[in-house]
């Protein structure tokens, strides 16, 4: 048998408009193009990817299943720039075949730096999707899959069931990630680990005539996802949710292809279903202890933090607004305490990754500046205002 785990993450930063030290205004948010991106990969994707979605719930009759985190900060701006994509994720939940995990409220990286803050933004989280799905999440992915055993532990102790990260070689060495395992030092926490080969091959090399297995069908898929019987019983297809009309567009015939294969998975026979993350959690033991000593995530080929911790400028920007979370937290200003935590989203710091070479494409994508340079000026231009009102605040 072969669990299909598909989990999409569905993620838009607020973006910064071009903010000066000359500058005195406190709207730090680029309304224009927030609006514009957020409607153009609403109509591209999330809409469509969501008809498509419900069409393959109605058309299994409830036997294919899916999972989902959408950030705080992206359904903030549905609702504000696009509430039909907020209809049809609430569509989804009411069929009884979507779940929706958790995550940090703000797409942030303050596991590394604020333990108190990252809880509270998990919490905010939880309870948003409580509010707008109606369902209390037992599954946490932490920002881009960034993990380590020290996560584990924490997301234990608040009372999580299972987390997912990425299936990184240099911590699986002979296994597979096909299977589930546990944290060292958790008495009940699972981990799903994301199978990177297959969920590339759909998300990035969909519609690349270059590859080797191009032109990819349903059928071919199918057979690949069949394989993992008899090497594990799990097949985690973790990617961002804009793959489907965003990052391969609709001509590539992607949305075909999501339609047609989950049918041939199941038509191989041995038992191959679709599951959410907490029934495969649910229906599997785990298969031993997996040892994760040092932070890991999906992102490039180095699936470690670098993408953004590996400059100075990253490492001095996320530094200065972590320096902040004292006052910020204790000052008691909603409107600050907000600003401050848009700061977080860890985009902002994405932008300023210098390793433009075999991942460049990845992080140029809706990156609003010219540089990463010119990122960092932009950003901690920003910190310096909100330094300013801090200390307003404290003369009040």
């Amino acid at each position: 048998m072969a669990s299909v785990v598909f989990y999409f993450q569905v993620h838009q930063p607020y973006r910064l408009r071009r903010y000066s030290i000359f500058d005195s205004g406190v709207n730090y948010f680029d309304d224009v193009a927030n609006s514009t991106i957020c409607r153009k990969v609403g109509d591209k994707c999330y809409l469509p990817a969501n008809r498509t979605m419900l069409d393959l719930i109605r058309m299994h009759e409830g036997r294919f299943r899916i999972s989902y985190s959408l950030t705080g900060v992206v359904i903030e701006q549905f609702k504000r720039y696009y509430p039909e994509v907020i209809d049809s994720f609430v569509a989804l939940a009411k069929t009884g075949c979507v779940e929706f995990i958790t995550e940090t409220y703000y797409h942030s990286l303050a596991f590394l730096y604020r333990r108190d803050e990252f809880q509270d933004q998990v919490r905010q989280h939880c309870q948003l999707i409580g509010d707008l799905f109606g369902q209390t999440p037992r599954v946490f992915r932490n920002t881009e899959l960034t993990y380590n055993n020290d996560v584990a532990k924490v997301i234990e102790d608040m009372g999580f069931d299972a987390i997912l990260t990425e299936g990184a070689d240099h911590v699986l060495g002979y296994r597979s990630p096909n299977f589930i395992y546990n944290p060292p030092n958790c008495g009940k926490l699972k981990m799903m680990l994301k199978n990177y080969r297959l969920s590339d091959d759909m998300a990035f090399r969909f519609s690349n005539r270059g590859w080797n297995e191009w032109p990819l069908t349903a059928d071919k898929y199918a057979t690949w996802v069949n394989q993992v019987n008899g090497n594990g019983y799990l097949c985690n297809l973790f990617m961002d949710y804009e793959t489907f009309g965003e990052h391969q567009w609709a001509d590539t015939g992607i949305f075909e292809f999501l339609r047609d294969m989950p049918g041939k998975v199941m038509a191989l026979g041995n038992g191959n279903d679709f599951l959410t993350v907490s029934q495969a959690v649910a229906k599997y033991p785990s298969s031993g202890e997996l040892d994760v000593p040092h932070m890991i995530s999906w992102a490039d080929t180095e699936r470690d933090i670098s993408a953004w911790l590996g400059n100075s400028m990253q490492a001095n920007a996320l530094y200065e607004v972590y320096s902040l979370a004292d006052e910020v937290r204790g000052s008691g200003d909603k409107q600050l305490i907000e600003d401050w935590r848009r700061l977080q989203t860890s985009d902002h710091f994405y932008y300023m990754c210098t390793k433009y070479f075999s991942d460049g494409d990845v992080h140029k994508y809706f990156n609003p500046y010219q540089s990463p340079y010119d990122s960092y000026i932009n950003y901690m231009n920003i910190l310096d205002s909100i330094r300013a009102r801090l200390a307003a605040h404290a003369q009040t």
